[in-house]
């Protein structure tokens, strides 16, 4: 299937590796010509040579942290008028809401809810103006079903779901769409440091840990990065016009319930 995407342009956030990564490589595969961020400069070039060796799209790399409003200005001055956009930042670690500050939430909706909200405030205008804009938000499974110890992730992205609920009725008429994908257990370097997290508290180890969830889902597996890039480009696609306000759950199954 030809998602008609071939020659825009993207700009993928915290693309270095993970879920980034996936959604970058998907997109490149597609046609799509790259701006990618992260904070580490020496995985982000490795990144971006890998995608240009494997995909022969033009992709630039711009290192920076995109929660905070330089990286910002860096990310977009090299990607001033993006046709998609992915939001993505890594999350608040885990913890007890007893030893969380206000300062702690503070930074947590700032990377989690703040920073995606700026990044469509810069870029929606113009993507109204030339009637095409697929913006995508990576979030958390954790805003269907909530992680007792992810309580800031689960703050500050359900925060950002509900304003994409409301902001993305009011853009869908112009063909820019606006839509949330909630991640459940991917093999990522995060998944692995709640694994490590909950290890020492639990006596175990983190392989225990991460084999007992990995066979408690109905999948029986975590999912691929690939796997998700595939679906954030399937919501950038040219087709995808009539979807937006969405939160599409890819969790192999874990979630249980109807709706």
């Amino acid at each position: 299937m030809d998602l008609g995407i071939r020659g825009k342009t993207a700009l993928v956030c915290a693309a270095s590796k993970g879920l980034g990564k996936g959604c970058a490589l998907s997109l490149a595969r597609e046609g799509v010509q790259l701006v990618i961020t992260a904070r580490g400069r020496d995985a982000l070039e490795a990144t971006a040579q890998e995608i240009r060796r494997l995909t022969g799209t033009k992709v630039t790399a711009v290192a920076g942290d995109i929660t905070t409003p330089e990286g910002r200005a860096q990310a977009l001055g090299a990607c001033p008028s993006p046709d998609i956009l992915v939001n993505n930042a890594g999350g608040p670690p885990p913890g007890d809401f007893r030893n969380w500050t206000r300062e702690d939430w503070i930074k947590a909706v700032d990377a989690n809810m703040l920073t995606p909200i700026e990044l469509i405030k810069a870029t929606l205008d113009g993507m109204i103006a030339r009637r095409f804009g697929r913006i995508v938000n990576i979030t958390s499974g954790a805003v269907k079903m909530p992680i007792p110890e992810l309580g800031l992730s689960n703050g500050a992205r359900t925060g950002l779901s509900g304003f994409v609920a409301g902001l993305s009725r009011q853009t869908v008429q112009h063909n820019v769409t606006i839509n949330n994908l909630l991640p459940g257990p991917f093999d990522t370097d995060r998944l692995r440091s709640n694994f490590a997290f909950n290890a020492k508290k639990l006596g175990k180890t983190a392989e225990e840990l991460a084999r007992a969830r990995s066979d408690a889902n109905p999948a029986k597996r975590f999912g691929t990065i690939e796997e998700f890039g595939d679906a954030c480009a399937f919501l950038c696609a040219a087709q995808s016009g009539f979807i937006t306000g969405q939160n599409l759950l890819l969790d192999g199954g874990a979630y249980p319930g109807t709706f």
